[in-house]
């Protein structure tokens, strides 16, 4: 997804500070219009700020009603209002609620003290009052951000890590100053903040377009009368399961694997335990690959209500078939393309760590198909993924790569495996403890 300067007004292509562009999407008509900001929480991740102040924002200057606690995360505000209005807007919220009077960096937290706003920049040390006269300073107050055991939320400490990533890969080089930075201007002054952009008009939106596509898929789905039978009876018997897979090219039908490796957590193998619905699972998505002519090419809809007639969609064994038969030497690319797919599946830790095991597996296949592909470099880029598009908690991505098992691979490529994986590990346990200090 494309991204900007948190500071429009900086041109600097090595500002270290980015947040991805605001992402809407229109929907309704007449009165019941409304437009759901897609990104939303990303983007707010990236400014260190709960979500729901830069909604509550957007209303009070809009003069619109928002929700402020969606459980789907799609965050709405009556009316049609376009991204770059809102982008505009936001530069506004950027001037008076993150950024340092000082230095201009936005690196500050939030304090509530004797009814005052506060921001606290860690970069400069500057401590400095909000405007209390806006009506989201009354907000803000009666709301403040969570600090669980004295620590930040996962919102501050995401944002925090990677404008600490960020400023290793660039080197380390800061532009706290800028130019045009007049504290009481609005909305940033120059609109291609962001020239070195990747557009990627494809993801735009991935997460609320594919749960929009699923609904309506299930409406179909959910109608016993529109279920083709002959379209979609499969023979789930074991020898029809292995006739299929014969018929498959090599590098396929050697790359999904099912079972535990050494046939650990009776519990884990309990769902699959036998069950070739697995297989069958499997066996369409490396028949759709094939008839396709990419794994690219196979739709993540298709993949899910495929899934759901085989009544799987919610299991967290149909993780390890996904993550083996949708991906590829791609995987760094195609893991925040298939995020919405794979969010929809993932709805607990059981699930996360099943969803791990597949990444693990598919990086020991990787690693056989391409010997040398296991470096700390790669490795390291797939957890990134991981971790920034939300589908595993940074504590059960520690647990994973701190504690080996040889439930998914064997011990020496096991081995291998975490040891390549050890530098984004120590990055996001350090990070843990320079907060913890800073507190």
């Amino acid at each position: 997804m494309a991204t900007v300067n948190v500071r429009r007004d900086v041109t600097d292509a090595f500002y270290r500070y980015k947040m991805e562009k605001l992402q809407t999407k229109i929907e309704g008509k007449g009165n019941g219009i409304k437009t759901v900001v897609v990104n939303l929480s990303s983007v707010a991740q990236s400014l260190a700020r709960p979500p729901a102040y830069v909604i509550k924002y957007f209303g009070f200057e809009l003069g619109a009603q928002t929700n402020i606690d969606p459980a789907d995360d799609r965050w709405i505000i009556n009316g049609a209002h376009d991204a770059t209005k809102l982008q505009d807007y936001l530069d506004g919220f950027i001037n008076k609620f993150v950024l340092c009077r000082k230095c201009k960096n936005p690196e500050t937290d939030v304090n509530i003290k004797d009814g005052n706003i506060i921001l606290d920049c860690k970069a400069c040390g500057q401590r400095t009052d909000v405007d209390l006269r806006h009506k989201l300073s009354g907000y803000i107050i009666k709301n403040q951000p969570s600090k669980k055991g004295g620590k930040k939320d996962k919102a501050e400490r995401k944002a925090a890590r990677k404008a600490k990533q960020q400023a290793l890969q660039n080197g380390g080089k800061e532009n706290g100053d800028g130019s045009g930075g007049d504290e009481g201007s609005e909305n940033g002054s120059n609109e291609n903040g962001g020239k070195n952009d990747e557009e990627d008009d494809d993801d735009v939106g991935s997460d609320d377009e594919f749960t929009r596509r699923i609904n309506a898929d299930a409406q179909v789905l959910d109608a016993p009368t529109e279920v083709k039978d002959d379209e979609w009876a499969v023979d789930m018997s074991e020898k029809a399961v292995k006739a299929r897979q014969s018929q498959l090219p090599d590098e396929f039908r050697k790359k999904l694997v099912l079972g535990d490796a050494g046939g650990e957590d009776e519990e884990e193998d309990a769902e699959g335990g036998g069950n070739t619905v697995y297989d069958t699972l499997g066996d369409w998505i490396l028949e759709e690959v094939k008839n396709k002519g990419g794994v690219d090419k196979v739709d993540d809809v298709d993949v899910y209500v495929k899934a759901k007639e085989l009544g799987i969609e919610g299991k967290h064994r149909t993780l390890l078939v996904l993550v083996q038969t949708l991906f590829d030497q791609n995987v760094v690319a195609q893991l925040p393309k298939r995020a919405g797919l794979l969010k929809q599946i993932i709805t607990s830790e059981r699930h996360q760590k099943a969803f791990l095991g597949g990444i693990e597996r598919l990086l020991a296949h990787l690693d056989k198909e391409e010997p040398g592909f296991l470096t700390s470099d790669k490795v390291t880029k797939v957890l990134h993924q991981v971790y920034d598009k939300d589908l595993a908690e940074e504590e059960v991505i520690t647990k994973w790569g701190t504690k080996g098992s040889k439930k998914y691979t064997e011990p020496a490529t096991n081995k291998k495996i975490r040891t390549a994986a050890k530098p984004f590990i120590q990055w996001l346990e350090e990070a843990e403890e320079d907060e913890s200090d800073d507190e």
